[in-house]
């Protein structure tokens, strides 16, 4: 009687109760396919990241004594789908049970229900079970918010730092005498303290890499195949998460909204795709943290922070996509249609703030929040960008995007295409914004203060435009409605002038 285990991509923890016992009768089972690298057009190093990962947990299990197959992308029999592969796994192994952990998309979870059902009829047994990662079930936040109007993360957040003790005293009153230290957290950065230096490990992964292209996987983006830093394992990234307390998180409260041109990492963790493909545990890593606030190591704001991103926004999202899907990533309220700009593909325009963040995002897979948010997604949403457009680019660009996590911050936080589901009010802002929290105004091409004319800074136009052009839905949105009173003020040349301008640019999109 043998059972198969599947194990996912992003399902790496190599402490999950199934590895507790070695047993012959079992088969851990992984698999690199089409399915998966083709769904959307995924960067070069999510690829090379998760089939390394794959690869090194398959070989931790051989060594501990546990029966691994492992179907590679070039493998001549991989049918190159999950189910498929499992049918004829099931046939060679003469399997009589299947289990499999509970996927986090949902896309695969219902594919694989699907089979699971097919095949109880036919006489199979197969099971899914926990992944043993989360801090919540998938359906916590639903019951959470059953009974309330709107859906808030502070609410949920708070109720989690109660239930988990968290940053709590001894009468489980907030340290501090406050929940959210929010609004300490967003000084630019002046160029120090200086970045510390790249705690990762590179490694070597031109030859995966080279049987990766072999294969036919289409991807996009700079594979760095010979010198790739994300984690291949459980230990480096607990290497990479000590390194991080010890190094960044002092500083990262102060500095986790700048944008800056002189640094890419500047003081952010850079843990989650280790979290995502659950190399880490979150708890583990709010722990990490909460302790080094303790220990006075570090201010109880950059401690608080980070662990709100953790605790609070990440399983809150998941809270979210598990409540709405299916049909959430086909929501688009303002009805945007615009393709994205060429240079979504190349990072060559001369605009300074997005060259910046989509060239980091091409060259190392990784951008911090501000710049998914208020540089890419910002402009994304004036500009009036297909979301679901943008929801693709965003799942396929970036290491850590997995999408129970990408998509609600996508189409919901960042695009506001759910209407206000996840976000009070959409996330827009000039040129202002930018050139309040970072360097890239200073030397762009644009100017940064003129709002018509040909080096204008496009996000000037275009902010105003979306508000005038959308004046019914958002009008009545109190959180925005200063907005609208500087609106008012305008005469209608004005307004027909930012009209124009803001149609000029989105007219050249590919050539600004």
């Amino acid at each position: 009687m043998t059972t198969l285990r599947l194990l996912l991509a992003d399902q790496l923890n190599p402490e999950h109760p199934w590895f507790d016992t070695v047993d012959e009768a079992v088969v851990h089972v992984f698999m690199e396919v089409r399915q998966e690298t083709d769904h959307v057009l995924h960067h070069a190093q999510k690829v090379l990241a998760m089939f390394a990962g794959m690869r090194d947990l398959a070989r931790h299990l051989r060594e501990a004594g546990h029966r691994v197959r492992h179907v590679a992308i070039d493998d001549p029999s991989n049918r190159q789908s999950f189910t498929d592969n499992l049918d004829a796994l099931v046939a060679h192994y003469r399997a009589t049970h299947v289990e499999y952990q509970a996927p986090d998309e949902w896309r695969v979870d219902a594919q694989l229900a699907r089979w699971a059902e097919a095949q109880r009829t036919a006489g199979l047994h197969v099971a899914m079970v926990d992944t043993d990662h989360f801090l919540t079930t998938r359906d916590e936040a639903a019951q959470i918010f059953a009974k309330r109007k709107q859906w808030l993360m502070e609410h949920f957040y708070r109720q989690m730092r109660t239930k988990h003790r968290v940053l709590l005293d001894a009468d489980g009153q907030p340290e501090g005498g406050q929940w959210n230290f929010d609004h300490d957290n967003r000084k630019p950065w002046p160029g120090t303290p200086a970045e510390p230096a790249d705690w990762r490990t590179p490694h070597d992964h031109s030859a995966l890499w080279a049987s990766i292209e072999a294969a036919g996987v289409k991807t996009f983006g700079d594979p760095q195949a010979e010198r790739l830093a994300w984690p291949l394992n459980r230990a480096e990234a607990l290497q990479h998460l000590q390194a991080f307390v010890n190094h960044a998180l002092p500083h990262f409260g102060d500095y986790q909204d700048a944008l800056t041109g002189k640094a890419w990492r500047l003081f952010h963790s850079l843990l989650s795709f280790a979290l995502n493909v659950k190399m880490l545990r979150p708890r583990e890593v709010i722990d990490a943290a909460e302790a080094a606030w303790r220990a006075g190591h570090v201010p109880l704001a950059a401690a608080e922070g980070f662990i709100r991103q953790i605790l609070g926004w990440r399983e809150y999202v998941r809270g979210v996509y598990w409540a709405q899907m299916p049909g959430y990533d086909e929501k688009n309220h303002f009805g945007h249609t615009l393709p994205l700009p060429q240079w979504f593909w190349t990072g060559d325009t001369q605009m300074a703030c997005m060259a910046q963040a989509v060239g980091q995002s091409l060259r190392e897979a990784y951008a911090h929040h501000i710049q998914r948010l208020m540089v890419i997604g910002n402009f994304a949403l004036l500009a009036g960008l297909d979301p679901q457009a943008v929801h693709r680019w965003y799942l396929g660009v970036y290491i850590d995007a997995i999408e129970w996590v990408e998509l609600p911050n996508t189409l919901g936080m960042s695009q506001f295409a759910d209407g206000g589901l996840l976000a009070t009010k959409p996330y827009v802002s000039s040129a202002a914004y930018i050139d309040r929290m970072g360097d890239h105004c200073k030397g762009c091409h644009y100017r940064k203060k003129e709002r018509i004319g040909e080096r204008a800074c496009p996000f000037n136009a275009l902010y105003w435009d979306f508000h005038l052009r959308h004046d019914d839905q958002l009008r009545r949105n109190p959180r925005i409605g200063m907005v609208y009173r500087n609106i008012d003020k305008m005469d209608a040349t004005e307004r027909d002038a930012i009209r124009a301008q803001a149609q000029a640019v989105q007219a050249r999109l590919d050539s600004l």
